[in-house]
């Protein structure tokens, strides 16, 4: 059995510092903590600013062909629109 003179009792200064030294740490962990968010927030918005840039090039691209597709179309139904004069003239004067 212990007896009360053998456990050691920490004086008021001995009290005051290590409660000090446990918030010091416990501010700089709480920092640490602050920071590793700040950083892994700062990388999903760089993330999302990549994707974003992505879509939009992709969009572009796309916006592309489908005007290149456009006008070959329009200039097919423009030949075919000749065409189709030609032949309705040419049955014109045959009948």
């Amino acid at each position: 059995m212990r007896s009360l003179a053998a456990v050691q009792t920490f004086s008021w200064p001995d009290a005051v510092a290590v409660t000090a030294l446990a918030l010091a740490a416990a501010a700089i962990v709480g920092f640490a903590i602050a920071g590793f968010v700040q950083l892994r927030t700062a990388k999903i918005k760089a993330a999302r600013q990549d994707d974003l840039h992505q879509l939009v090039h992709r969009y572009e691209h796309l916006a592309e062909k489908t005007l290149d597709t456009q006008q070959r179309a329009a200039a097919d139904l423009s030949e075919m629109r000749s065409r189709s004069a030609s032949i309705e003239q040419i049955l014109r004067t045959v009948e």
